[in-house]
């Protein structure tokens, strides 16, 4: 027979407050009513048990179930503790690691940065002027084709002084007119001047002397530069003396904070050779044969300076 016939229930009905048939150790909890027919109100769960089969029903889950769910919450929080607690940690997650690494700051090695300058002295091979011809005459055609006439012979003396043609440039050429007071033209002036690299120093003032000669009265001469043509070994020499001048400098300096050199980071290098220029303005009227013209090319200095970047470690 039917539990719930033989206690006058219908199927499905829980005992309700107060029924002496189903009392249990828990009865005076207050139940948590779930009506599946719709809201219903505490005089309406009291009629409950009225109600016929199909019309809905309601389930009154007794202060026992609230307990287990307080058993359960209990236990995951506690289950959470003791593996935070172990031996064995566990590996954070993605998110935190990713959050750690972008927090932490980042480190450098200490380093230190000098300059070191190198300077050498070496003896110039190598000259360059600028000898030109000035002719006026009447007309410009006169005066373009005596010019033109002129520097050719002053270019057969230079070659023959030992100038090869390959080291004359035309570097001024102009043409221009003469006027009076009052504005009208007397005469036309044509100018040709060449830039003139001689490389035999001990020929350089018969040849400049051998120039005026040929030319005339309207050569002039502008300007002597005087440079070394191979200044590979000296450059060498000044950047060696340069880095070992940064050497001493960055060694001292690390000392002096209890720390040592380590390797080099970068390293700039700046070159400066210098040239011994000599500006003489020649224009003679009456050259004198056989008066070679003096010249000295002195020193030439040639400077390096680098700048240095070390890295600085601890003293052992």
């Amino acid at each position: 027979m039917n539990e719930d016939r033989v206690n006058d229930r219908e199927p499905g009905v829980l005992p309700g407050p107060g029924d002496s048939a189903q009392e249990s150790p828990n009865a005076g909890l207050q139940p948590t009513v779930v009506d599946a027919g719709g809201p219903t109100s505490a005089g309406a769960s009291a009629a409950g048990a009225a109600r016929k089969p199909g019309q809905g029903f309601t389930v009154r889950a007794v202060g026992i179930v609230g307990v287990a769910a307080l058993v359960v919450v209990g236990s995951v929080l506690g289950a959470a503790a003791l593996s935070s607690a172990g031996s064995s940690p566990r590996p954070a997650n993605l998110k935190t690691v990713l959050t750690a690494s972008h927090a932490a700051p980042a480190t450098s090695a200490a380093t230190i940065t000098v300059t070191g300058n190198g300077e050498v002295e070496g003896t110039p091979d190598t000259a360059t002027f600028n000898i030109g011809v000035s002719t006026t005459a009447h007309t410009a055609v006169e005066a373009l084709e005596g010019n033109n006439t002129q520097v050719a012979t002053l270019e057969q003396s230079l070659e023959q002084s030992g100038v090869q043609l390959k080291d004359m440039q035309t570097s001024w050429l102009n043409l221009s007119a003469n006027t009076n007071s009052r504005g009208k033209v007397k005469n036309f002036t044509a100018d040709d001047e060449l830039t003139v690299t001689m490389n035999n120093l001990s020929n350089l003032g018969a040849a400049l002397d051998a120039a005026v000669t040929a030319t005339g009265n309207g050569v002039t001469l502008d300007g002597i530069s005087f440079s070394i043509s191979n200044q590979s070994a000296l450059l060498g020499a000044a950047r060696a003396q340069a880095m070992q001048a940064a050497n001493t400098e960055a060694t001292q300096v690390a000392a002096g904070g209890g720390l040592t050199l380590g390797p080099i980071v970068s390293i700039t290098d700046q070159e400066n050779a210098g040239q011994y220029v000599y500006y003489s303005q020649l224009n003679t009227a009456a050259p004198v044969a056989g008066t070679a013209v003096p010249v000295q090319p002195g020193q030439q200095q040639i400077s390096v300076q680098v700048t240095v970047v070390y890295q600085l470690v601890a003293s052992s």
